[in-house]
């Protein structure tokens, strides 16, 4: 089925915009979870969005809009060892906001056995949810077998072989809701040994690789083995199935490794990882550690162009999406963008019959010539932790489309602290302070105020990202009204919101800094 063009409205940054988008349809299992598919962008309407849409809400009461922001906050607290926390992380809390039904958006925390240090990630889902899914379960696994030396891999072996208990790799810090296939976990058990196998027989007694090493090749291992698995099949047609909408769905990753004072961050896509840092005065800055891989990426416009032969380079990235469709320059997944066209024949000529019927699998992207155009090859940036680093944000872009990265750390880092700065703040022409503006907000503060005691700062950063206003405080009408959106409206305003907040304790990094 050859692209569609769609003219859509989307709600960004305060105003209405209208983009111009490429319609696919999904695979089946997914056709209701992703309407905007591998765009990237907001789902297309069968009919036009008329501002009529935006009444369909309906007024939430404080109660009702806290029991929406806080179903799927989480939080985790490191454990204390005689009355003293000896981590460089306190601890870490999180939350989900769907617009997609069910969300596409997946979030994954645990911490290191066999190693050290903790690892959070990220993942938005495009096209559905199973890629997603199928990374939160797997990739910090691989991970973790990527960083373990060579003596532990083949101690791991011999018990594997032997068929003696193994010692668990990760601790996972997960909320109740979080899905885990258990179908699936044999086939991923055994890709998995297929992997330290290969470690094994390509290294050396003494080999231990460094962070960053262990990240790239985790990042790209699974790829790999996601679009092996979908080429192989399985005889179960449950789990062949599953394979196949994992491959030919996808998701950007974003993934930090938190180690004492060392802060590695691996991102593919446009997930970003964000640091708070305390200035004197106890104000807090944004430092950024992680570039999106999208179209507003030099570096990454000169990367895909070089890739491709010159023929190509008017068609490569059009209207700022991989060739038309995509908005992640890099992702897990999305082997539409990687195959052949004969592979991708071959498999889905073999697949269950349901994949047949959707229209979405036999569509190949246009001027699709020299394929692979995706990669999950992540970007790496290390930082090591100084005592004013205060905490890390991690957000799908759901986040970042609706603050300012400096607006994101300002919330939380008061929030965190309870301090909130005084700064005067423009209305209207007139300068006015806070403290002049108590009148004004006088009657919404007593409506609301009791109810926005958040015990998750990732909750209350989200409810600031839904309901900020011009002022920069929280509108309760505007995020009641944001929050009532139907499904199908929904997603034309926002996309899913998943935030990961950790934080740090500035005297074991200033005890490690000396």
């Amino acid at each position: 089925m050859a692209a569609t063009s769609h003219l859509c409205r989307v709600w960004r940054g305060g105003e209405l915009r209208k983009l111009q988008v490429s319609s696919c349809q999904l695979l089946p299992s997914c056709a209701n979870h992703s309407a905007h598919a591998v765009t990237r962008c907001p789902p297309l309407l069968s009919r036009r969005f008329s501002a009529s849409a935006q009444h369909c809400s309906y007024m939430l009461t404080p109660p009702q809009v806290n029991s929406i922001l806080k179903a799927n906050e989480f939080s985790f607290k490191v454990p204390e060892f005689d009355g003293k926390n000896l981590s460089s992380v306190l601890g870490f809390e999180s939350n989900q906001l769907p617009a997609n039904a069910p969300i596409e958006d997946r979030r994954s925390a645990a911490s290191l056995l066999q190693t050290r240090g903790m690892l959070l990630g990220v993942f938005d889902g495009h096209a559905g949810c199973a890629c997603a899914q199928a990374l939160s379960e797997r990739l910090f696994y691989y991970i973790a077998v990527s960083m373990l030396p060579h003596e532990t891999l083949q101690e791991i072996e011999n018990a594997v072989e032997s068929g003696r208990a193994v010692h668990p790799f990760l601790q996972w810090h997960k909320h109740p809701h979080d899905y885990f296939s258990r179908e699936a976990q044999a086939l991923y058990f055994s890709s998995l040994r297929t992997y330290w196998q290969e470690l094994l027989d390509l290294g050396c007694p003494g080999d231990q690789p460094t962070v960053s090493e262990a990240l790239v090749s985790a990042f790209k291992r699974l790829d790999n083995d996601i679009s092996l698995e979908a080429q192989v099949g399985d005889p179960n047609a449950f789990l062949h199935y599953w394979v196949l909408r994992v491959a030919f769905s996808g998701a950007t990753a974003c993934v930090a490794h938190v180690d004492g004072n060392d802060l590695h961050i691996a991102n593919a896509g446009d997930g970003r990882a964000v640091l708070g840092v305390q200035e004197p005065d106890g104000s807090f800055t944004a430092h950024t550690l992680s570039n999106d891989h999208n179209a507003q990426n030099e570096d990454e416009l000169t990367r895909i162009r070089r890739d491709h032969p010159p023929s190509e380079v008017k068609t490569v990235v059009r209207q700022d999406r991989l060739l038309g469709l995509l908005m992640p320059f890099r992702a897990f997944g999305d082997v539409k963008f990687k195959w052949s066209i004969d592979l991708q024949k071959r498999v889905l000529e073999s697949g269950p019959d349901a994949l047949h019927e959707n229209e979405h699998t036999k569509f190949i992207p246009p001027n699709y010539h020299t394929p692979p155009y995706l990669t999950a090859e992540p970007e790496l940036t290390y930082h090591r932790l100084r005592p004013q680093d205060r905490f890390l944000v991690i957000g799908s872009d759901g986040l970042w489309e609706t603050l300012h990265r400096q607006e994101v750390v300002r919330v939380v880092g008061q929030y965190l602290t309870g301090v909130h700065q005084q700064q005067p703040i423009t209305v209207g022409g007139y300068r006015v302070t806070l403290g002049q503006m108590q009148g004004l907000l006088l009657e919404r503060k007593a409506r609301v105020s009791s109810t926005f005691e958040d015990q998750n700062a990732a909750t209350h950063l989200m409810r600031h990202a839904v309901g900020n206003n011009e002022f920069g405080t929280v509108d309760h009408e505007r995020l009641s009204k944001m929050l009532s959106l139907p499904e199908e409206l929904a997603r034309m305003y926002r996309d899913d919101i998943t935030i990961i907040i950790a934080q740090f304790n500035p005297h074991v990094l200033g005890a490690q800094q000396s």
